[in-house]
């Protein structure tokens, strides 16, 4: 067993390790240091990112991006409405020998890879993106009744286009369910854009350097479910997910009148990874309320859904999960 003053030395070389991936990215993802952040998050807690924004906005050039720094296989899939499942998953072929005997051969498919880009992944239909369910969840595919173990780590990020462009699929909720994060992506303001305009449009630009191997990312993993969480977080964490249930005793009249369902167990177990991967970014070595608070939208915003009613009355779910957080760590400090 570890002692605590080696976990402690650990924590403090994983953080320096992290300070020094974050710079290499940015030197080719200008800016949006909380897109960084939370990016780095799903691969800290060995889960997958949902990326969620206009085109041209740098998504697809930041998941490049952390293929080279965390040092992982990638490969990229760019969904269109015509793709198929076996075109992410592989298909068995058949091959004739020499001989004339014949047999089956199994040609592995983009996704046996360790960082898998799912570009666009909302403009595949239901049927195609369903083809990741079972790969993000058990880290393995079922092809023609055999089991495929996919790399080690794996992970997918996946950029999506807003629902409201046409040509768009939304993801089923049980999909919804296995990213870890959300990640909003907005526009750069004018000083960030200023830089992306300089440091792209000239005769060369910045390359980012390889900082993580994979087992290095599987040990920084390992390490973080090792990190210590305070019976006060864990309480609030619990707190905070059940309160939007609209059935549960505990949920407020707001969100009774405003959520259609609520966010499920993996949705606790995602905030308690995340607010691990907040301290350790932010160099400290336990999470706190705070890590709480600022995670609650990017782990549960995915998670839930506002009625019809609310719908109908432009309500905003990011603005309820803000409000109710908050409201939530006020009445925690004042008991």
């Amino acid at each position: 067993m570890t002692e605590p003053h080696d976990m402690v030395a650990q924590i403090e070389a994983l953080g320096d390790k992290l300070a020094a991936a974050k710079a290499s990215i940015t030197r080719r993802f200008i800016g949006q240091e909380r897109v960084v952040d939370l990016t780095l998050t799903a691969l800290l807690c060995g889960g997958h990112g949902l990326l969620i924004g206009l085109p041209g906005l740098g998504k697809t050039r930041l998941v490049e991006t952390l293929s080279t720094v965390m040092g992982l296989h990638g490969n990229r899939v760019q969904f269109t409405p015509d793709l198929m499942p076996a075109d992410i998953l592989g298909s068995e072929v058949l091959d004739t020998a020499p001989d004339g005997s014949r047999a089956f051969r199994f040609v592995q498919g983009p996704i046996f890879c360790q960082l898998l880009m799912a570009d666009e992944i909302n403009r595949a239909s239901p049927r195609t993106q369903s083809a990741l369910l079972q790969a993000m969840q058990e880290k393995t595919v079922t092809v023609a009744g055999a089991d495929r173990p996919l790399g080690v780590p794996f992970h997918v990020l996946a950029t999506q286009n807003p629902i409201e462009q046409e040509g768009t699929y939304p993801l089923p909720e049980a999909q919804l369910d296995r990213f870890l994060v959300q990640i909003d992506v907005a526009y750069p303001d004018r000083d960030t854009e200023r830089d992306i305009l300089l440091a792209t449009t000239g005769d060369t630009e910045a390359q980012s350097t390889e900082v993580f191997t994979a087992a290095e990312l599987l040990e920084a993993q390992t390490l973080l479910r090792r990190m210590p969480v305070g019976d006060s977080v864990v309480e609030m964490i619990l707190d905070l997910v059940r309160a939007f249930r609209p059935e549960e005793d505990s949920a407020s009249q707001q969100v009774r009148e405003t959520v259609a369902w609520g966010p499920g167990p993996r949705a606790a177990q995602a905030l308690m990874l995340a607010v691990r991967a907040r301290a350790l970014l932010q160099g400290r070595l336990a999470p706190s309320a705070e890590d709480v608070i600022d995670m609650a939208r990017p782990v549960l915003s995915h998670r839930m859904a506002l009625n019809f009613a609310a719908r109908a009355r432009g309500d905003s779910l990011q603005q309820l999960i803000d409000t109710t957080a908050a409201s939530l760590a006020g009445t925690k400090a004042a008991a």
